[in-house]
């Protein structure tokens, strides 16, 4: 299994190759380099393993939410990579990376993944381990801290939203912020750890079905007049 994720939906920026079962990473926080650095964390991986493009499995993305020009870029950057060397792509959540990250460092069985999306609000989701991996519970959503909808149980929230709202996270029942002195960011690594299951269940899209999640275009419809 040889998989190359991508990551650049926040103010992180990292790319990842799983190989001979094996993840190397690159990762930096760079807010407004993610177009400058993205590729030539690619190429550097690449050229470490003595790999080209083509020999890979598939590419592995982040679809969001996140930032939209981020998104935008990420999503772009693994279409073309996977239109140049016609491979598969593995699409997967923001929040379910950063669900999967407080797993595999705290081994935490039950996180509420938030990312600061401005303007007074938080992307957001519940995630449970199960069957190996973190898994969403209900729906991902968008919304200001105090609407999110609290779930019986204990709870560790990560990501971006718990520098920015710490106190009103952790005001929610059952929810403790994870400690951590650095903002928490989604990574193309945590991306992997997810991807291989996609892989395993061939759960793949083509280049031209992999899309963008950015949550805030979910608006309701209005009903037609008769």
């Amino acid at each position: 299994m040889k998989l190359l994720a991508i990551d650049t939906v926040t103010e992180g920026c990292s790319a990842a190759l799983l190989y001979n079962d094996e993840i190397h990473e690159r990762y930096e926080v760079t807010p407004r380099g993610h177009s400058q650095r993205i590729l030539p964390m690619v190429e550097e991986l690449l050229a470490q393993a003595d790999l080209k493009l083509a020999q890979l499995d598939a590419i592995v993305m982040d679809r969001g939410p996140g930032s939209f020009t981020g998104v935008r870029i990420g999503v772009s950057v693994a279409q073309g990579l996977a239109f140049a060397a016609e491979l598969p792509v593995i699409s997967i959540s923001s929040l379910a990376a950063l669900a999967q990250a407080a797993f595999q460092r705290e081994g935490c069985e039950q996180a509420l993944a938030v990312i600061d999306a401005r303007m007074g609000e938080v992307y957001w989701g519940y995630y449970q381990f199960s069957e190996g991996r973190m898994r969403l519970l209900g729906d991902e959503a968008v919304s200001p801290v105090a609407a999110i909808k609290q779930q019986a149980g204990d709870w560790l929230a990560i990501g971006s939203g718990c520098q920015t709202y710490r106190d009103e996270l952790s005001s929610l029942a059952g929810v403790r912020c994870i400690e951590s002195d650095e903002e928490d960011y989604p990574r193309a690594a945590s991306l992997l750890a997810l991807a291989r299951f996609d892989w395993v269940n061939k759960n793949l899209l083509s280049a031209e079905q992999a899309q963008p999640v950015y949550l805030r275009d979910k608006v309701a419809k209005k009903p037609k007049m008769k």
